[in-house]
């Protein structure tokens, strides 16, 4: 375990979020309170706030913390039906929280899927991620977005044989020759094949033949 004896004690909170995606059925049994188990959001929100209580016996190299404050909340999301949960740990201590706001969220998610298994068991736990924290030597930390990993990331491929990642935000070589064709030089530019699990539509390329924007850009 690192040495905190010579920090000095501040006030500290992080914030973090997660979400379990599903399907139609156990996200209308969720909302309804139709669940086999009984109220998923209240069990929910206590197993985030035993596990931030119990971080240190999770993750091993953590301190045991006396923490002042626990809050779990979870959220329903109709149209990506899943149900978000945001966690925020507070204390006036050593060393920070973000390790009890993460596990808080990930239990939560846990709990969640537990109670809609029954009805999916493909439900799936996304995006646990710090959303801020504050205090101590490094001072303050903002998430600038929460990646959407719901929506794949949209790949371009040219024709020259390269393509731009809209996750990533890097391009790279294509393993592969490009498909040949026979429309003139000057029509051929803006022809791209564009890969997408969620939609087939395209969006219109610059000359060079890379999607420049970002869809998941904040």
């Amino acid at each position: 375990m690192v040495d905190v004896g010579g920090k000095g004690r501040t006030r500290r909170v992080a914030v973090a979020h997660g979400a379990l995606a599903m399907g139609a059925g156990a996200f209308e049994a969720l909302a309804a309170g139709r669940l086999a188990k009984g109220d998923a959001l209240a069990v929910a929100r206590l197993a985030g706030i035993q596990a931030a209580k119990r971080t240190s016996e999770i993750v091993p190299l953590c301190h045991p913390l006396a923490l002042e404050s626990v809050e779990v909340d979870v959220a329903l999301e109709p149209v990506r039906r899943e149900a978000v949960v945001t966690a925020t740990v507070r204390i006036t201590g050593k060393t920070g929280v973000e390790m009890e706001a993460l596990t808080a969220v990930a239990a939560s998610c846990l709990a969640l899927y537990d109670m809609v298994k029954a009805l999916d068991r493909s439900a799936a736990i996304r995006e646990i991620v710090l959303v801020e924290k504050s205090g101590g030597r490094s001072g303050t930390y903002r998430r600038r977005r929460v990646e959407r990993l719901s929506q794949p990331p949209r790949v371009c491929i040219s024709r020259w044989g390269s393509f731009f990642s809209s996750a990533s935000g890097t391009r790279a070589a294509r393993p592969r020759r490009a498909r040949r064709s026979s429309a003139p030089r000057s029509a051929r530019w803006d022809q791209v094949d564009v890969i997408s699990a969620r939609s087939s539509s395209t969006e219109a390329p610059s000359r060079s033949g890379f999607l420049r924007s970002n869809p998941f850009a904040a």
